[in-house]
This record gives structure tokens, C-alpha cells and sequence, in this order.
């Protein structure tokens, strides 16, 4: 059995003055790191509170995660108030959900800034310091990277196409990330999480078996931030998983379903037709790249209020 023991070590929880990052964040701090939690707002120092009292030490920065800026100064209160950075888990977000035709520019710009440059931010601060740790050190360092997906990236989710994007390129940037930084000891893996939080308020219905920890609670999930943030998730790296409730599931990658190739070794359209057109002729609707087989893991009776 790996360790799964984090004293000493640091990390970083972005969108951590409640919800889902305030769980991850008091799940870091009960194996013993020390946690710079960022927020917005004053949020983040109620959490501050709730850590030290545990017994780490704990910093609040607050601040709009979709700014490099703070990408550094998030990896700099780290280094500079605990000696290290260990842990990094992206988690801030927002939504800004309605159809396509009605998404404003704003509405586009702002879940993409949070979301994916907000994740992009830190972790490049992070891989800065990383590397040069690595270097300095004449060899591998320690470094964990949890990022937050979403199921929305494998359903296309139909009145969230900035925040399925968003989610989509998340996935894409922890794949690069983990290939890139591997060298230098560190990891880089996605979660696709669901949990009850203020941001999914309207969306699930109460769990009516009240002899049990909520089977959709945020602290279900932060139980695996919390072992991909250890090192016994050592040989963990460039995953997604998905969690919640009593499950995580570990997704494949994409598989190739047929080929279609050239008689002559050049296609003409009318023998592209001839050969995807039948091959699509008889397909059914909802057989399209979109994971719909992933929403029958779901075996919590929760229902979904918004569909």
C-alpha cells in the first residue's frame, strides 16, 4: 500500500471558499498539507480558519484564477509561506448556461477565461516552478496536478457549449500536461465530478436516504483529490475519471470504430457518399461521439430536476 500521508507537503485549491474545492481543500489539510486556498471573495478565509484549526497552515489569495498574474502568485504563496508546492487542483468555475444561438460573447468569454484559462494559469505557474526545481535539484521533484472536467465534455451538453468546451480543452490541457511534465516527477490527471453544491442547486433532487452521507456530497469526491494528490498515486497520470456517489469510474481513450479508404487512392465525393453515406445510412440518432453510455453508471436514484 502506497502513502497517502501529506505532511509537510503544500497545495493549492482553486474556487476553495466553498462547495466542491472547500471539501478538496479540507480533504488536503486532513492528510496534513498545508493549502493556499483561493477564492474570490472573503469565503476563502472562513476555509483559511476551518485548516488551521486542523492543525496546517493555510493562506487565503484571492483573485480571478482566469489571470496568469495569479497564476504566480498563487505558486509564490506556496513557495514562499510553506517552503514547497506539491499540489495543484484546479476547481474554480462558473456557468453561464443557454443555447447556442442565445450565448453572448460575454457569456462565451467568461466560462472559457475561468474554466480553461483559469486552469491553464496556475499550471503553467506551476510547470515554471517545477522544471526549475527539477533542475536545480539534478532530477525528479514532487508534483500532482488534479484538474476539474466534466461529464458536459462526453454528453454535449445542448445549452452548454461554453462550458462542454471548456471542459473539453481541460481534458486536452491534463493529457498535455502530463506528457510534458512527467519528466520532471510530476503527474497530471482529470476528474469529471458531480456533486451538491450551491452551483448545482436546481440540478439534483435531495437524497431521501438520510441514514448515509449524501450520495452526491463534495467530500465523496475531494476522497480521490485527495489520493491523486498523494504519492501513492505515483503511477497514476494522464487519466479521467469520473465520481460520485460510491464509484470512480476510469474512462478508455477513443477507439477507431471503421476506415474508409480510396479505391484509387484518391476519394471523389460520389464515392465518399457511396462509402459513409451507407455506412450512416441506418445510424441511429444518438449513435454520435457523444458518451451517452456513461449516464447508466449513474446508480445513485438521485433524479435530475433540469433534465
Amino acid at each position: 500500500m502506497g502513502s497517502t500521508d501529506l505532511t509537510g507537503r503544500t497545495a493549492i485549491v482553486t474556487g476553495a471558499g466553498a462547495g466542491l474545492g472547500r471539501a478538496e481543500a479540507l480533504a488536503l489539510a486532513a492528510q496534513g498539507a498545508n493549502v493556499v486556498v483561493n477564492d474570490i471573495g472573503d469565503a476563502a478565509d472562513a476555509v483559511v480558519a476551518e485548516i488551521q484549526a486542523m492543525g496546517p497552515g493555510a493562506v487565503a489569495v484571492k483573485g480571478d484564477v482566469g489571470s496568469w498574474a495569479l497564476g504566480e502568485e498563487l505558486v509564490a504563496a506556496a513557495v514562499d509561506g510553506f517552503g514547497s508546492l506539491d499540489v495543484v487542483v484546479n476547481n474554480a468555475g462558473i456557468t453561464r448556461d443557454t443555447m447556442l444561438f442565445n450565448m453572448s460573447e460575454q457569456q462565451w468569454d467568461d466560462v472559457v477565461r475561468v474554466h480553461l484559462k483559469g486552469h491553464a494559469a496556475v499550471s503553467r505557474a506551476a510547470a515554471v516552478h517545477w522544471r526549475s526545481a527539477s533542475k536545480a535539484a539534478g532530477g525528479p521533484v514532487y508534483g500532482r496536478v488534479v484538474n476539474t472536467a466534466s461529464e458536459a465534455f462526453l454528453f454535449g451538453a445542448p445549452g452548454q457549449a461554453n462550458y462542454a468546451a471548456a471542459k473539453a480543452g481541460i481534458v486536452a490541457l491534463t493529457l498535455s500536461t502530463s506528457r510534458g511534465l512527467s519528466r520532471y516527477g510530476v503527474t497530471a490527471n482529470a476528474i469529471c465530478p458531480r456533486a451538491r453544491t450551491e452551483m448545482t442547486s436546481s440540478v439534483f433532487a435531495d437524497d431521501a436516504d438520510t441514514g448515509r452521507l449524501d450520495i452526491l456530497a463534495p467530500e465523496r469526491v475531494a476522497t480521490l483529490v485527495g489520493y491523486l494528490g498523494s504519492p501513492a498515486s505515483e503511477r497514476i497520470s494522464g487519466q479521467v475519471f469520473i465520481v460520485y456517489g460510491d464509484f470512480v469510474a476510469l474512462m478508455a481513450a477513443p477507439t477507431v470504430e471503421n476506415t474508409f479508404t480510396a479505391a484509387d487512392g484518391t476519394f471523389t465525393t460520389a464515392e465518399m457518399d457511396q462509402q459513409l453515406g451507407s455506412y450512416f445510412a441506418d445510424r441511429p440518432e444518438h449513435r454520435t461521439y457523444a458518451a451517452y453510455s456513461v449516464a447508466k453508471l449513474d446508480t445513485t436514484g438521485i433524479e435530475t430536476l433540469n433534465g
